[in-house]
């Protein structure tokens, strides 16, 4: 058994408690969300240059509404992905590509992807397919370690594909999702997390262009975070010339906020 099979044997899907909590906390996040956009959030530091927001499994565009908002607002320009519900469907991959084309031909800029959850496992091959169109990836809660592994969604993928396994998914693309993306990378994670295994969220080597960041909160409501909106506005302003780590800014965030860095 390899290392990496050993590994996979001690992780757990997350626990009941953190499940059948996930609505209630993802309400809450939302809601303490709004006070943070408007006490606490510059509205002109973004720099104009296009970002691709990404839904996860079983969501639509509807559901990073909030966050292509915010990004607009901040003075970026955002996508949704335009494919209607993300089924887990491995030919939008391509359709993804093209959409990364036109983006990218359109405003003559590299272009930021963020995912959440499995919308975050299509950002990170989008880098490697076209790694000069894309700035830098931010994840949300995205298992591209685990895809094939325990969780608390895959009886979902095996109703509405009509029992076509994860595990199904073409080998080789099982085989690529968990290296590393040749561009800056930010993924991040919650140990609350009550749909996928936080473990599997997470690079397996921190490098000078992938960091992992922990934050306090639910899967459902990772893209409304405050502490992760923080982290988002943090690390749009930067390319892979100057990309550097994020930390908290202050003790009291280093303490409440991104337990990671503790």
């Amino acid at each position: 058994m390899s290392s990496m099979e050993q590994e996979n044997k001690k992780i757990k899907r997350p626990s009941l408690f953190w499940l059948i909590t996930e609505a209630g906390r993802a309400l809450a996040e939302t809601g303490i969300s709004y006070p943070y956009r408007k006490f606490f959030v510059d509205n002109e530091c973004g720099d104009g240059h296009p970002i691709l927001v990404l839904p996860g499994f079983l969501a639509s565009d509807m559901s990073t509404s909030y966050l292509r908002k915010y990004l607009d607002n901040m003075g970026y320009v955002s996508y949704g992905w335009n494919l209607g519900r993300n089924s887990g469907q491995e030919d939008a991959l391509y359709e993804l590509e093209k959409t990364l084309g036109d983006i990218y031909e359109k405003h003559g800029k590299k272009v930021s992807i963020i995912g959440w959850s499995l919308g975050g496992v299509y950002a990170r091959q989008l880098s490697k397919m076209q790694t000069n169109m894309v700035r830098q990836v931010i994840t949300l809660a995205s298992p591209f370690r685990g895809i094939s592994e325990a969780n608390n969604v895959a009886w979902i993928y095996n109703l509405i594909t009509g029992g076509k396994r994860v595990a199904d998914v073409d080998p080789q693309l099982l085989i690529d999702l968990p290296k590393p993306t040749p561009v800056p990378t930010t993924s991040i994670y919650s140990k609350q997390d009550g749909v996928v295994p936080w473990e599997y969220c997470m690079e397996e080597v921190e490098d000078s262009i992938h960091q992992n960041i922990e934050v306090r909160g639910s899967h459902l409501g990772m893209a409304n975070n405050p502490s992760v909106l923080k982290i988002i506005t943090n690390r749009l302003q930067y390319k892979r010339e100057n990309w550097e780590y994020f930390y908290p800014g202050n003790v009291v965030e280093d303490l409440f906020l991104y337990p990671s860095f503790r």
